[in-house]
């Protein structure tokens, strides 16, 4: 894993939207399938027509290990663009997880892989092979245009996208955020006193 994804990795994705003034976050109704998962890496990204996957399972093939697959699936809710199996067989081959604007399916074998999963939600209709589709080209996922390279990183807030023209910016301004974010609940955690001067001094 690149320095820069690991930096990414250990921020909060609330302090890295702050960063970027919430430009970047994908529809707040992507969410991970378990609260815990979290991830980061370059996007390797796939458009498809609603009810296809056969692009997903090229891009699974051709991405780079931690590579984050993001799925542009147009938000659809019927049809899923991958179950167990194909996670399965994106987690041994070391992809770093799994974003898509749409949703997937067997949901208690992909929980059960520990795999980072960030969807719209779970359905049981699965997607045809038409072969139509794109991997690697500009797409919209979550109403977020997102390049090949990106850098993506989800938690349990959501996801949010960090152009790669900008990323060593975001990065330093989402360190100082974070950082920003702690020295403040140190200086108010347990007090009383100082909670109701940090209160007094935003309406002042």
């Amino acid at each position: 894993m690149e320095n820069i994804v690991k930096d990414f990795l250990a921020i909060p994705t609330t302090c890295i939207s702050d960063a970027m003034d919430g430009l970047n976050n994908l529809h707040p109704s992507i969410k991970p399938l378990m609260e815990n998962y979290k991830l980061a890496g370059r996007a390797c990204t796939v458009k498809i027509p609603v009810g296809e996957n056969l692009s997903v399972l090229k891009a699974i093939r051709e991405a780079n290990p931690g590579d984050i697959v993001v799925v542009d699936a147009k938000g659809d809710r019927y049809r899923a663009i991958a179950g167990d199996f194909v996670i399965g067989m994106a987690q041994t081959l070391g992809i770093g997880g799994l974003v898509v604007d749409g949703v997937i399916r067997d949901i208690v074998g992909v929980k059960a892989l520990n795999f980072p999963v960030f969807s719209r939600g779970t359905t049981v209709a699965a997607s045809g092979k038409a072969g139509v589709g794109e991997v690697n080209v500009p797409i919209s996922c979550g109403g977020v245009p997102v390049n090949p390279g990106d850098i993506i990183v989800g938690d349990a807030d959501g996801v949010v996208v960090i152009p790669k023209a900008t990323e060593q910016r975001i990065l330093v301004l989402s360190l100082e955020k974070m950082k920003k974010d702690e020295l403040r609940e140190a200086s108010i955690s347990g007090n009383p006193e100082a909670i109701r001067k940090h209160l007094d001094q935003l309406f002042s």
